[in-house]
């Protein structure tokens, strides 16, 4: 099959890319700050507030693995401004995460709030580990300790923290869970993304897919770029890749490769996007 129009290439993958790598990714941040504070007129005093994290939280916590023998995690969560609101950002767990990336995506999380007018200041969070080496009770014991270490800074009317890379609805509910018996009571507002039997929202699993989906067909309508008749590329087959990959495939966009961590697969003639899911529930990757 001839394909008449180029691909779509929509890229999900946590990967930190040689660039960042080379810049410290919060002074990136601060420089974008600064360029749109030019734009909007902000004055010096101002900008001197929202050029700094107003809370930065470093966390070094021992967690039992399951040969009975102890490992240290260093974790993070920083609230960037809470001037809006109550502060609200995801958790990570990737081997690569560092202080600077989760003061960068606090930022980025005030001015998403912010455009879009939700009334709360932005954070993140993150833990230095690659989540594929544990087990299912190596994660929760993580999960757990993690939680621990920094409830003293969140809360429904303090900081609510999320699901983001390599996290997901049931590290949220071990956090929800260890929350509230700390506290005595159940506190389900103490995240987002939770199971839907905890309170958690319908078509929240989608929602980052689905609207990475909402741009390209605004870019491609702007572009007079034709969908239907174009291929799509998906880099980082996780949760929001897997899902906008089967939205393009419902607009008519032949996927014809996808890709995660371990490796990728091509078809010029487009993927059988249930069977690679399939795959990768079963393997862990879509390789092979």
């Amino acid at each position: 099959m001839v394909l008449e129009q180029p691909p779509v290439i929509i890229n999900l993958s946590p990967t930190i890319t040689e660039l960042e790598e080379e810049h410290d990714l919060f002074q990136v941040a601060v420089e974008q700050f600064l360029i749109a504070a030019d734009v909007l007129g902000l004055d010096n005093d101002m900008r001197k507030i929202l050029s700094h994290c107003q809370r930065e939280v470093i966390v070094n916590f021992p967690v039992e693995m399951d040969d009975g023998s102890v490992e240290v995690f260093t974790g993070y969560r920083v609230q960037h401004n809470s001037g809006p609101g109550p502060t609200k950002g995801g958790i990570r767990y990737h081997q690569s995460v560092t202080l600077s990336e989760v003061k960068a995506l606090a930022m980025w999380m005030t001015w998403k709030c912010a455009v879009v007018g939700l009334p709360y200041g932005g954070a993140k969070g993150g833990v230095q580990v690659n989540p594929k080496l544990l087990s299912q009770a190596e994660l929760q014991n993580l999960t757990r300790r993690y939680t621990t270490e920094i409830q003293p800074f969140i809360g429904p009317n303090q900081d609510i923290p999320a699901p983001d890379v390599n996290t997901n609805p049931q590290i949220m509910a071990w956090l929800m869970d260890t929350y509230s018996m700390n506290v005595g009571y159940s506190v389900p507002g103490v995240t987002t993304g939770k199971p839907i039997v905890l309170g958690g929202s319908e078509g929240r699993n989608e929602a980052t897919g689905r609207g990475c989906v909402f741009a390209i067909e605004n870019a491609a309508r702007i572009q007079g770029l034709d969908l239907a008749k174009s291929s799509t590329v998906v880099q980082g087959f996780g949760n929001p890749g897997s899902v906008a990959a089967r939205l393009m495939a419902e607009l008519g966009s032949a996927v014809v490769a996808v890709s995660d961590s371990r490796g990728g697969i091509y078809n010029p003639n487009g993927l059988d996007l249930d069977a690679v899911s399939a795959h990768k529930a079963r393997t862990g990757t879509v390789v092979g």
